[in-house]
Parts: structure tokens; C-alpha cells; sequence
């Protein structure tokens, strides 16, 4: 992680000169600030929305003692304050976490709940959980954030230097989405190796990694139904499954499910 943070302060550092180069030192406070308030809003809006659009509600504890109690065991085994659990309808099972160390809310999908055995769900319930307790949610937000950042910085540095205002200022939207895909393409390879991460801190949490696995298989063939789904792109990146095949994986925010699969039951 810590490396991570170097290289993400790297993109970050290297717009910031930019900045300075193009527009002098005193841009630098206004730099800072703007960063700031970016990634906040980003983060609070994110969560607001991937959660107001799958229509998540409170999990009633009355209603699903168990999965309660198997998340008061694991936030207990990761030191981890219990985070918000709720439920949604989203079409395919599924589950994602948003938030993070003691603010943090982790939505199951009905449609997972009924598919999926206790301990299998348990699985998927101690990888979302592992996401918040690593800050996983949080980093993507700050790697998104430096993304938009770096690319807003190069659209006004080929704007500012350009002759031909029309001509630059479409060359600022080609330039900046370059830049912003350059960046985000690392970005993705943190998300991707991440899972990896959350997959093994799972099977610790619960013993063993064979009921993740199967969960995941069991996702897998469920997800084929994706067209039915109420996910949209942006909450998908956070649900526990998503898949790129061929040159599309280097864009996914998921390593192979078989990868991971692979690795649980190793």
C-alpha cells in the first residue's frame, strides 16, 4: 500500500509541477484545495448514489439473525467497527461495500441470499467487510480523483498554450481523456490486485477459502443474466464480481474469476 500511495503521489506531484509550469507558483493553494474538495465530493456523492441506485434498504436483523451474527463474528475477528448492512434487489447476486473504517456500509443482493449456502455467504459478507477494513473504497476514490486531476490539468495547459481556440479546445478533450485512461489504467490494476487481497483476507477471517470459491462460481453463472440487472457501471466496479475477457480485462476492475478462484481453493 505503501508503494501504491507513492506512485498514485507521483501522478499527483507531476500534475501539480505541470500546473505550476504552466500557470506559476501561486496556482499551487488553489491546486491543493481543489484536489481536496474533488476527491470529497467524489467520495460522498459515489456513496450516496451506489446506494440510492439500487434502492438499498436497512437489513432487518429480526428477519436474518444469521447474517447478522456472522458479521458481528467477523468485524470482531478483523477488529473492525460493524459497519451498515443493507439489502437491494439488483437483478443477479451480487454485493458490494462503500465507505470506510467506521463509517462503512456493505449491500447484499436478495437474489445472492437465495442462492448462495450460509457459509458461502459468509465468504462474500467477510470479502466485502475486508475491503472497508483494508480501505480499499477509499484508495479507488483517491486514484479516480488523481485521475480527473491530472487530466484537467493537461486540458488547460494544451488550452492556455495553444493559437487556434477551436482546433485546442478539442485537442484539450483528446489530450485529457488520454491522460485520465493512462492513469486509470493503473488505477484498475490496483482495484484488480486488491481482490486478490480482500479474497485472501476472507478465507483467513472464515477458515478456509472453498465456500468463497463456490460463492464465486455460483455468482459467476448468476451474472450471466447481467442484462437484467439493476447495477450500473460505477456500482459494479464495487460488487464482489466483474469480468473482462481479452484486451478488455486490462479496463476491468476484476481479475478473473477462475484467477480467484484458483488462488482460494491453493
Amino acid at each position: 500500500m505503501a508503494i501504491v500511495g507513492s506512485i498514485l503521489f507521483a501522478f499527483y506531484a507531476v500534475a501539480a509541477v505541470v500546473a505550476m509550469a504552466a500557470f506559476g507558483t501561486g496556482v499551487l493553494p488553489i491546486v491543493l484545495v481543489g484536489s481536496v474538495l474533488l476527491v470529497g465530493i467524489q467520495y460522498k456523492v459515489g456513496k450516496w448514489a451506489a446506494l440510492r441506485s439500487v434502492g438499498a434498504e436497512d437489513l432487518d436483523e429480526n428477519r436474518y439473525p444469521e447474517i447478522h451474527r456472522s458479521v458481528d463474528r467477523i468485524c470482531q475477528d478483523m477488529n473492525l467497527e460493524k459497519p451498515s448492512i443493507k439489502i437491494a434487489q439488483m437483478g443477479v447476486p451480487n454485493a458490494f461495500a462503500v465507505g470506510r473504517r467506521g463509517n462503512g456500509t456493505v449491500v447484499i443482493s436478495e437474489e445472492l441470499i437465495q442462492i448462495l449456502e450460509h457459509d458461502e455467504l459468509e465468504g462474500v459478507i467477510a470479502h466485502e467487510l475486508a475491503h472497508i477494513d483494508n480501505r480499499d473504497v477509499v484508495l479507488m476514490v483517491l486514484g479516480q480523483g488523481i485521475a480527473s486531476i491530472v487530466a484537467i490539468v493537461a486540458q488547460y495547459v494544451v488550452l492556455l498554450t495553444g493559437d487556434n481556440e477551436l482546433a485546442d479546445f478539442f485537442l484539450a478533450l483528446v489530450v485529457g481523456q488520454i491522460v485520465q485512461m493512462f492513469v486509470m489504467l493503473f488505477v484498475l490494476a490496483i482495484s484488480r490486485y486488491r481482490e486478490y487481497v480482500a479474497d485472501a483476507d476472507a478465507a483467513r477471517s472464515i477458515g478456509r477459502g472453498d465456500p468463497l470459491a463456490r460463492a464465486l462460481e455460483k455468482i459467476s453463472q448468476g451474472n450471466q443474466r447481467a442484462s437484467d440487472s439493476k447495477v450500473d457501471e460505477k456500482v459494479n466496479a464495487l460488487c464482489i464480481f466483474g469480468d473482462g475477457k481479452g484486451i478488455a480485462r486490462f479496463l476491468s476492475t476484476h481479475p478473473p474469476t477462475e484467477k480467484r478462484i484458483a488462488r482460494l481453493r491453493n
